[in-house]
C-alpha cells in the first residue's frame, strides 16, 4: 500500500490533474444515475485525499461546477446524456475509497476512471429488452391480470421498450420518445385483445408501461430534496413528472381514439 502525501498540492500542474480527476469522477457518476449529494461528496473526498482539502463543488443534473479556493479558475462540465448504470457509480466509489486509503497515485486514479468511462453498459440491448418484456408480464400478473394476459404483456412490454430506445435515437427529445412508445403499447394492447390474444387490456397496458416508469429518478429526486439539494431535487422531480405525463398522454390518446 502506498502512503499518500498529506501536504497540500502546490504545483499548478498537479492541481489541474486533481481537478480533472474529480470532474471526471463526478461526470461518470452523474451520467450513470448517481444522486447529486453523492457526486458532490465523492468529489470533495477525492480532492481532499489528493492534497486539495478546500475544494468546492456545485452539482445539478445538467452540469458540474468545481473550484479549489480560487487558486484555479472554476471548472464546468456540461451533462447532456444521463442513463442508469449503478455499476459505474459503484466502481467510481471504489476508486474514491482507494484514493482515500493511499493506494492510488494521481495518474493511476485517472487511468482507472478513464477505463470506467469507456466501459460499455453492463447489459446489451437484447438483455434489456428481454428483462423489460419479462418484467411487464410479471407486473401484469401482480396487478391482477390473468395468465391469459401474460404473453400479450410480454410482447407489449418488449416492443414498447424497443420503441422508446428507437424513437429516442430519431428524436433527441426524451418526452416525445416516451409518449410515442406508450402510444405503441396502447395500440398493440387493444389489437391483441381485439383478436382474442389477450383478456384485459387495462392490465396489459399497466404492466407494459412499468419499465418506462422513472423509478430511480423519483427516488433520487426525493433523496436530493431530503439532503437539501433543492434545485436538483425539484429538477429531477420535474423530469420524472414529464415522463409520467408522456406515458399517460400516449395511453390517453389511444383510449380517446378507440373507445
Amino acid at each position: 500500500m502506498r502512503n499518500k502525501s498529506q501536504h497540500p498540492v502546490t504545483e499548478p500542474s498537479e492541481q489541474s490533474q486533481v481537478i480533472a480527476i474529480c470532474l471526471l469522477a463526478g461526470k461518470i457518476m452523474l451520467q450513470s444515475g448517481g444522486e447529486t449529494y453523492r457526486v458532490e461528496d465523492t468529489m470533495k473526498r477525492m480532492a481532499a485525499a489528493l492534497g486539495l482539502p478546500h475544494s468546492h463543488s456545485y452539482v445539478v443534473p445538467t452540469g458540474i461546477f468545481f473550484s479549489v479556493d480560487a487558486t484555479e479558475p472554476a471548472k464546468l462540465i456540461r451533462i447532456s446524456e444521463r442513463t442508469t448504470d449503478l455499476d459505474k457509480v459503484s466502481e467510481v466509489n471504489a476508486v474514491s475509497r482507494r484514493i482515500g486509503q493511499g493506494q492510488l497515485t494521481v495518474q493511476e486514479a485517472h487511468e482507472l476512471l478513464l477505463e470506467i468511462e469507456r466501459k460499455p453498459s453492463g447489459y446489451s440491448y437484447a438483455v434489456q429488452l428481454g428483462a423489460a418484456a419479462l418484467s411487464s408480464a410479471c407486473f401484469t400478473i401482480m396487478f391482477g391480470g390473468g395468465w391469459g394476459d401474460f404473453l400479450p404483456a410480454l410482447l407489449c412490454g418488449g416492443i414498447g421498450y424497443a420503441a422508446v430506445i428507437l424513437f429516442h435515437r430519431w428524436v433527441r427529445v426524451k418526452f416525445f420518445a416516451e409518449l410515442t412508445a406508450s402510444f405503441v403499447i396502447g395500440m398493440l394492447a387493444f389489437f391483441l385483445v381485439y383478436v382474442g390474444a389477450g383478456l384485459e387490456r387495462d392490465k396489459i397496458i399497466i404492466g407494459s408501461v412499468m419499465p418506462l416508469v422513472p423509478g430511480l429518478l423519483i427516488t433520487n429526486a426525493v433523496r436530493d430534496l431530503m439532503a437539501g439539494h433543492l434545485v436538483s431535487g425539484l429538477s429531477k422531480g420535474a423530469e420524472a413528472f414529464l415522463t409520467a405525463f408522456a406515458i399517460g398522454t400516449g395511453i390517453a390518446v389511444v383510449f380517446s381514439l378507440l373507445m
